[in-house]
């Protein structure tokens, strides 16, 4: 088995003090509201430190920057996210923090699956497939896992959250 090609890096620790009153924050609309209010500045952050920096470091949370090529405009559209590792893949939810919409780097994957994730200083360039089914569902719950705000999000909407894995391309 060959090694990753995605950093094993991240910020802070799962065992952070700050972890569990972050995630129950994270948690409430308001929160909610707060942390997507926020992400243009945490982008910068993650842009400037080439993914080492962010603002969720503290509690320890993977994070990486996802460059999808607009569907409309065909312009890199960069957006931070959590990530779970699933051996050489990376699995990414588009929770988009329970809202009604689908956020829009999912719907850029579906238009072209190719994409670039940026982590701890190192670009890779990946392909997105669309999980469906009980990959889907596992996938949900590693999320669930590591951040239990993730069944929170899921509750909040009807619609059907998009699930990815991103793997090397």
């Amino acid at each position: 088995m060959t090694d990753s090609p995605f950093p094993d890096v991240r910020w802070g620790s799962e065992s952070s003090k700050l972890r569990k009153p972050a995630t129950a924050f994270a948690g409430t609309k308001f929160g909610s509201w707060t942390i997507r209010t926020l992400t243009p500045l945490d982008r910068r952050l993650l842009r400037r430190s080439r993914g080492r920096y962010t603002m969720l470091g503290p509690i320890g949370a993977p994070t990486m920057l996802l460059t999808t090529t607009g569907r409309k405009s065909g312009q890199p559209r960069t957006t931070p996210l959590l990530y779970v590792r699933d051996g050489n893949r990376l699995i990414v939810v588009g929770s988009n923090f329970g809202q009604d919409q689908h956020p829009a780097w999912t719907s850029n994957l579906l238009a072209d699956p190719n994409a670039i994730v940026t982590i701890g200083g190192k670009d890779v360039a990946v392909t997105a497939t669309q999980l469906a089914g009980d990959e889907k569902a596992a996938a949900y719950k590693a999320f669930i896992d590591m951040v239990s705000v993730y069944d929170t999000y899921r509750n909040r909407t009807d619609r059907d959250i998009r699930v990815f894995a991103l793997s090397p391309a």
